[in-house]
């Protein structure tokens, strides 16, 4: 990836290998078809889709995407992500094991919901 700050989601996506692009780009879709009415932009120098604010953040690292759905996106899925590596909000898709989409949208639904009770 290059040094300066992505601008925008399809910069970011295009500083990566062809490989890790087609998944990153069918994350970017899933989270979409989650979540039509979110926005997208770059938080934190990764890819962010907003909605009343931070809805769910994905980046990707040399061996897995992470993705970060805050730490009460996390706690409601505990079961789900139990065979992943995680952290207070974030989990890590290994790059060479199927990515759970089904999972990404349920975890997006999730936070959708939550998002519009706190507004």
């Amino acid at each position: 990836m290059t040094t300066a700050a992505p601008k925008n989601m399809d910069e970011y996506i295009g500083g990566f290998p062809k490989d890790v692009q087609t998944i990153l780009e069918q994350i970017r879709a899933t989270i979409r078809a989650a979540a039509p009415d979110a926005k997208e932009a770059i938080r934190y120098a990764i890819p962010t889709f907003t909605l009343k604010g931070n809805l769910v953040h994905f980046a990707a690292f040399k061996n897995h995407i992470g993705f970060y759905p805050a730490p009460t996106g996390m706690e409601a899925f505990q079961k789900e992500l139990a065979g992943y590596k995680t952290g207070k909000g974030s989990v890590q898709f290994p790059l060479d094991e199927p990515i759970p989409f089904d999972l990404i949208t349920k975890i997006v639904h999730f936070r959708i919901e939550q998002m519009q009770e706190k507004a």
